[in-house]
């Protein structure tokens, strides 16, 4: 059972149900659940960005929850033209104005998802530029005091006063920082990129990565996400903890080696096809696996639903997955 005609048609699965319209957790005891790769709206440019504190109802996720899919492909591949079209549209163009799909990707309608389907915190994760980019510093202000999320910063290696930057975002609470080759357009074994993860080894910080080439990106960013790319920064910075995004998307098995031959490597389950989930969870060390959505650009169901049909049986290494290994590698209680 992998082809679904919708997001709701996900409650033929015994862990959903649907209540007034809306995808719900079937069961409490499922929970708590931690996700690892969340995001807001990205704004950039002098504009006026989008507010992600006010609540613009239900998410309007870039895979739309009328959409059929299947859990059996990369997620992506579940797009329409159409649907693609719109999502590069919105992240592109639209991230200069407070309009489109983004106007939805806030704290509140993020919190809403998270309330129906037990996820008791989420890690968000900014991306910004070298200048007229602030995603981190705002995001981090607005969720200072609010225990469901942790929220990561973002430096970009050619930014200026880098360091002072860095710092700025630590002051706030940053757990570590996101670093996106393929939107940041920078490659991770580059010396800038060295000189930014030694700041990071020397302030204790997570570098969670965007890991591994995707399909629907320009020609540069997948040429830039090539997982042999980022084991010379894995190797030259062992004081560092690693988490591959998305666990090398198309390349996974480059990123399982890295996660097996590296202690200091976690894999980070969204986007992967219900196989490659099954092969993360019997082949890389159980330990170092999270979940994560990549919320969003799918339901927080999407991903949920393949790592609950990949452990059925097995409880300790679904509550590892799901909520201890997060819990530990941030270093949170309970």
């Amino acid at each position: 059972m992998a082809r679904f005609e919708n997001l709701l048609d996900l409650a033929r699965l015994p862990y959903f149900e649907v209540r007034g319209g809306r995808l719900v957790l079937a069961d409490p005891g499922l929970g708590p659940i931690v996700d690892a790769h969340t995001h807001l709206a990205l704004s950039y440019g002098p504009g006026r960005g989008v507010d992600v504190e006010s609540d613009a109802g239900a998410a309007r996720h870039y895979l739309p929850e009328g959409r059929a899919f299947d859990l059996e492909v990369y997620a992506n591949r579940n797009y329409s033209a159409q649907d693609l079209a719109a999502m590069k549209r919105d992240l592109t163009l639209g991230s200069l104005t407070a309009g489109g799909l983004r106007s939805s990707h806030t704290l509140p309608s993020l919190r809403r998802e998270m309330d129906e389907l037990g996820i008791a915190r989420a890690v968000l994760l900014p991306i910004d530029f070298p200048l007229f980019s602030h995603n981190a510093e705002l995001w981090l202000r607005v969720t200072r005091d609010d225990p469901r999320f942790t929220c990561f910063g973002s430096v970009h290696p050619w930014a200026p006063l880098a360091g002072r930057r860095l710092d700025r975002q630590l002051a706030l609470g940053a757990r570590g920082i996101k670093f996106h080759p393929a939107v940041q357009l920078v490659r991770p074994d580059s010396a800038r990129a060295q000189r930014l993860f030694g700041r990071c080894s020397q302030r204790r910080l997570i570098v969670l990565f965007h890991c591994g080439p995707v399909g629907i990106e320009p020609r540069l960013s997948r040429a830039l996400s090539q997982v042999r790319h980022y084991r010379r920064p894995i190797m030259e910075n062992p004081e560092v903890t690693f988490v591959l995004g998305h666990s090398g998307a198309l390349q996974m098995a480059e990123a399982l080696e890295l996660a097996r031959s590296f202690g200091n490597v976690y894999l980070e389950l969204s986007s992967q096809p219900l196989d490659g989930v099954r092969r993360i969870l019997g082949e890389a060390p159980s330990e170092r696996i999270l979940f994560g959505s990549d919320w969003p650009f799918y339901h927080q169901a999407f991903a949920l639903s393949k790592v609950l049909l990949a452990t059925e049986g097995t409880p300790a290494l679904r509550r590892a997955v799901l909520h201890d290994n997060a819990t530990r590698l941030l270093r949170e209680p309970g």
